[in-house]
């Protein structure tokens, strides 16, 4: 950018007396948002008012960097006259592109408290951003960008944008001024609860973490859940992991979890914990559909393992083994641990003898073993063999235990 413009606004705005000039919409925003979940209704809302006032306001959008394990950021854009704003998201890497480098946001986040930009002019054009010739296109004629300042120095950005051939006036501008403080506050506590809802969610699961933030955190708190239940591990993982370099390790674990986790989550599936090379996930019961979606998820998985294999393979690397034991029966689901520090997760005789079919596959050399009394709730028998009873430990009796044919993966995930 050759020229950053910058807006000539009431001094008693740019001497930080906050606000210049009290309104129905700051009042709106400060006192009439709190019931309101979301940040993109609120900015929705906001932006409709303003029009309503008589501010020429053609576009608005509202940019957010965010804790997220997979987007490094997100864009709410509201377009005047289209109903709800368009969201999109960012995966990380974003701030390395072409797009990014040198646009209004990046100057923001980079510390610019200001970019302002007549589009009616040939400046559009000159400046050399795609972004100010397309606002330009779609008859914008104005447009003001600015930092919304949050805690510990965090800084999103807002911009506004004029559909009137004068574009903003010093007083529109002062007007939208006013309301960043409140804007940054109100945004801020919205964040903060995605950020709390999606951390729960990425370590927990959705299903718990819903159950964390309705209240359920006291220690031995919890209820009896009817599930069918999945435990998977990594054969051999002992030994590529004393073989091979640290970064290679946690490459392979983490394809490894993507073949097997993401059909899970798919199929309605429940992803408790992660111990090294290991999963633990539950199908509760309370979905009719939880048995066959459970076994949907096993067959899609496998499909996605023979990809990985065949890639691995394909690079002379060794393929990946993997057991895998599914029981069904009642588990305790709820809070466990210390009192300083718990684990929402599942418990009972249900999840041993799951385990316990896991570390059989070692034995009968069969990938996926099912307990009888899966087989006879997912009436799944007819594409079983059984390979006899076995003795599990921790259980008094032996268990009838049965393995699927070959083709009975390929109809089902093809199904």
């Amino acid at each position: 950018m050759e020229q950053i413009r910058s807006t000539t606004l009431p001094n008693a705005v740019r001497d930080g007396v906050w606000p210049a000039r009290r309104t129905d919409i700051l009042d709106w925003l400060v006192q009439k948002t709190s019931g309101e979940r979301f940040i993109d209704v609120i900015f929705q809302q906001l932006c409709d008012r303003l029009v309503e006032a008589g501010l020429p306001l053609g576009r608005a959008s509202l940019h957010f960097r965010i804790d997220n394990p997979q987007w490094f950021g997100a864009r709410i854009v509201w377009r005047k006259g289209t109903g709800q704003p368009e969201v999109n998201t960012f995966e990380h890497g974003t701030m390395d592109t072409i797009g990014y480098s040198g646009s209004p946001v990046a100057l923001v986040h980079d510390g610019l408290d200001e970019v302002r930009w007549n589009l009616s002019a040939g400046d559009a054009e000159a400046s050399g951003l795609r972004l100010f010739a397309q606002l330009r296109s779609e008859g914008l004629t104005d447009y003001v960008a600015w930092p919304l300042k949050q805690t510990l120095g965090r800084r999103h950005v807002v911009t506004f944008a004029s559909d009137a051939p004068e574009g903003f006036s010093n007083e529109h501008l002062a007007l939208l001024f006013d309301l960043l403080p409140i804007l940054a506050l109100v945004s801020e506590i919205r964040l903060k609860n995605r950020l709390a809802r999606t951390l729960l969610e990425t370590y927990v699961g959705p299903h718990a973490s819903e159950a964390i933030l309705a209240g359920a955190i006291i220690r031995g708190s919890g209820s009896t859940v009817a599930a069918a239940i999945m435990v998977c591990d990594l054969r051999d993982f002992t030994h590529i992991s004393d073989l091979w370099p640290r970064d290679d390790v946690i490459e392979l674990l983490n394809s490894y979890f993507d073949a097997i986790c993401e059909p899970i989550e798919r199929h309605g599936g429940e992803i408790l914990k992660f111990i090294g090379d290991g999963l633990l996930a539950i199908f509760p019961l309370g979905r009719p559909s939880a048995c066959d979606d459970l076994l949907l998820a096993v067959a899609e998985a496998r499909q996605a393992m023979d990809r990985l294999n065949a890639e691995r393979l394909a690079e002379n690397r060794e393929a990946l083994r993997y057991g895998v034991g599914i029981h069904v029966g009642d588990v305790m689901y709820g809070n466990i641990g210390s009192r300083r520090r718990l684990d929402f997760t599942v418990i009972g005789p249900a999840v041993n003898a799951a385990s316990r079919l896991e570390n059989l596959t070692k034995l009968v050399k069969r990938p996926v073993l099912v307990s009888k009394a899966f087989a006879d709730m997912a009436r799944c028998q007819a594409r079983l063999e059984s390979l006899g009873s076995y003795p599990l430990r921790g259980f008094g009796e032996e268990m009838q235990v049965f393995a699927f044919r070959d083709d009975w993966f390929v109809a089902k995930a093809s199904a």
